[in-house]
């Protein structure tokens, strides 16, 4: 079904807007699925800051050259879902991931992170990164180990000296206890 230039230039518009709005873009043939089943995947994409739309191949390619972010023609070809990552690409991708084992008809095709085109085998290993909250935790515990340790040595030491000090206290009130028990 032909639709009218103008529809078309909405079409590139919204295509641009989006593009715009997300970190990143993943392309999948949806060959097989129904609509119920595309629902699902949309379904399970919103909460995670993704959606996905079902695309103009030409017009996606337009939407791409004019934002400066090629992908390879192989891509566009044949039924294209694309899922647009407005929040973190990971989730987005792992979702989608797991959608595929249950939906046989879904086949990645490859996508964009940022400008950078990744293949369907790089979407997979973006799936199986950690949320961004695991990796900041990561990170600070890496930066805090030492200043852990650093701190376990001080208090071990200073932990000693008291000891010792204790032991000390202990060793004088036993012996004013000895003294007080002695008879005179």
């Amino acid at each position: 079904m032909a639709i009218s230039r103008e529809r078309k230039r909405e079409l590139l518009g919204e295509y641009i807007e989006q593009l715009r709005k997300s970190q990143g873009v993943i392309l999948a043939d949806y060959r097989g699925l129904t609509v119920s089943q595309m629902e699902t995947l949309r379904r399970t994409l919103r909460p995670l800051g993704g959606s996905l739309q079902v695309s103009k191949n030409r017009l996606f390619k337009l939407a791409l050259q004019q934002m400066g972010r090629p992908v390879p023609e192989e891509w566009l070809i044949g039924p294209t879902a694309v899922s647009f990552c407005y929040g973190e690409v990971p989730p987005v991708a792992k979702a989608l991931i797991d959608i595929r084992k249950e939906m046989e008809g879904l086949q990645i095709k490859g996508g964009l992170v940022g400008s950078m085109p990744v293949t369907a085998k790089q979407v997979e290993e973006i799936a199986t990164l950690p949320s961004k909250e695991v990796l900041l935790a990561q990170v600070l515990g890496t930066i805090n180990a030492p200043a852990s340790q650093v701190v376990g040595v001080i208090a071990g030491g200073i932990r000693q000296v008291l000891n010792v000090l204790q032991a000390y206290v202990d060793k004088l009130q036993g012996a004013q206890t000895a003294q007080a028990a002695e008879p005179a």
